[in-house]
């Protein structure tokens, strides 16, 4: 089996594991005779509560508000209600929750429009209802909430400065929870006094739940203080709107009410479960590489750091194996998960994936086909461009040579999709429903 099928398979094992449907319908255990509702190690009485509805956003909001639907949606006290994802499903969604299309990674006016209905529909739960909330990766961008005053605009541009600068998520979302208005933890204020339980699928790294689409329904341990203090690490405080520069000044100095921390009493009555996230998706890539004959293993879900940068690290770890068959003999399946950054400094069409990619192909050169670095974004879209990741191996650049492909200019300009595109390397899987953060997999067969 070439290195391609082998991608492919592993690829297809990830993402099955961290389907968001069935883990959905695994999480909610319905005894209806009973008259009971499981979640975790946490048993409700439906006769408690005359209305269950359900909010959300994320990448895979469609697939998971279909699956609460199955499992939920013959009870009496069902309402259905409203989830924000960034791709409609291409198949049929659930009947009863409105799904409602918005802006990633950049926000927009739609994003705006349906966070406040979502606002609405929280403020309007009474203490006899269940609230039921959905959130994936992607839900901080979806969920486009800007505190007033504060404009899209200005949120926007706070975004885009923070992305182009490589901040992570941890800061992305420190940011963006004290520039909101239901974020960390103020949806789950907004809902109160009614019971919430939030499923989650998780795409950030040691899964903190308070960074998971900015948190809106837990407890958030970061200030208005900590938010100055990523700005400034990214040398971008002058370059913010006045309006941010006020808004964040003002939350210092106690005028604006800072976010909910972990000592409020509203958060007793909030259910969190972690349905999936990208540990699942690895061993399940693992298993897969076992089965086909390959010596595998996982060796970290927190591979983080700028993502060029990684690839020649993870190009190193593929000619250990070839020199000396550690840390496995051939064939050999290292897989790795987690996300790294990109500094942008070029107009470039790319991602991180395919950027490590690339990064790992300039460290491979003259290796052979048989070395290879293999990236996947597990929800399918890999920056600005249509792939999810890319395969490099020790031929690609003699291949992209003969193309007059050059492989610095591309990383210079941030291209790294266009490279890989135009040899065919590209991996391209379309929007996928799920959301795990990144998959790496060196491979040398």
């Amino acid at each position: 089996m070439d290195v391609r099928e082998i991608v492919a398979q592993l690829n297809a094992a990830a993402l099955q594991a961290v389907d968001p449907t069935p883990a959905v319908q695994a999480a909610l255990q319905l005894d209806a005779a009973a008259g009971q509702l499981t979640i975790g190690e946490a048993t409700l009485r439906l006769a408690d509560y005359d209305r269950l509805f359900v909010l959300g956003a994320g990448k895979a909001g469609a697939a998971m508000a279909l699956a609460a639907e199955t499992v939920l949606g013959e009870l009496e006290s069902w309402r259905g209600g409203l989830v924000i994802v960034k791709d409609l499903p291409s198949t049929p969604g659930p009947a009863t929750v409105e799904l409602v299309q918005a802006g990633h990674p950049l926000p927009d006016a739609r994003g705006v429009e349906a966070a406040q209905r979502i606002g609405a529909l929280a403020r309007a739960a009474g203490p006899a209802d269940l609230v039921l909330v959905l959130i994936s990766g992607g839900g901080s961008a979806l969920l486009a909430d800007p505190a007033s005053p504060l404009t899209l605009a200005e949120v926007q541009t706070v975004t885009d400065m923070l992305l182009r600068a490589g901040a992570t998520i941890g800061e992305l979302n420190t940011v963006r929870k004290h520039l909101a208005a239901l974020k960390g933890g103020q949806l789950a204020g907004r809902a109160a006094p009614a019971t919430i339980v939030a499923l989650i699928l998780s795409d950030v790294i040691g899964n903190p739940l308070d960074v998971i689409a900015s948190g809106p329904t837990v407890p958030d341990p970061t200030t208005y203080a900590d938010a100055q203090a990523v700005l400034a690490r990214y040398r971008l405080t002058d370059r913010m709107p006045p309006a941010v520069q006020a808004h964040l000044a003002d939350g210092v100095a106690g005028t604006v009410p800072d976010t909910p921390k972990p000592d409020n009493p509203l958060f007793n009555r909030v259910i969190t479960h972690l349905v999936g996230d990208n540990r699942q998706a690895a061993l399940a890539a693992v298993a897969t590489a076992q089965r086909l004959g390959l010596h595998a293993t996982l060796l970290t879900t927190y591979l983080e750091g700028e993502a060029r940068v990684v690839g020649g690290v993870l190009a190193a770890l593929a000619k250990e194996v070839r020199a000396s068959d550690r840390p496995l003999p051939r064939p050999a399946c290292l897989v790795l998960g987690g996300e790294t950054t990109v500094t942008v400094r070029g107009a470039g069409q790319g991602g991180r994936n395919s950027e490590l990619a690339l990064g790992a192909a300039v460290a491979l050169a003259g290796w052979g086909p048989e070395v290879a670095v293999a990236t996947l974004a597990t929800d399918g879209g890999d920056g600005a461009s249509p792939a999810a990741g890319a395969l490099a191996d020790g031929t690609t650049l003699a291949r992209a040579a003969a193309l007059g492909l050059d492989p610095h200019a591309a990383l210079a300009a941030n291209d790294s999709y266009t490279f890989f595109a135009a040899l065919g390397d590209a991996v391209v899987t379309g929007p996928t429903g799920t959301n795990v953060n990144d998959l790496a997999f060196v491979l040398v067969v």
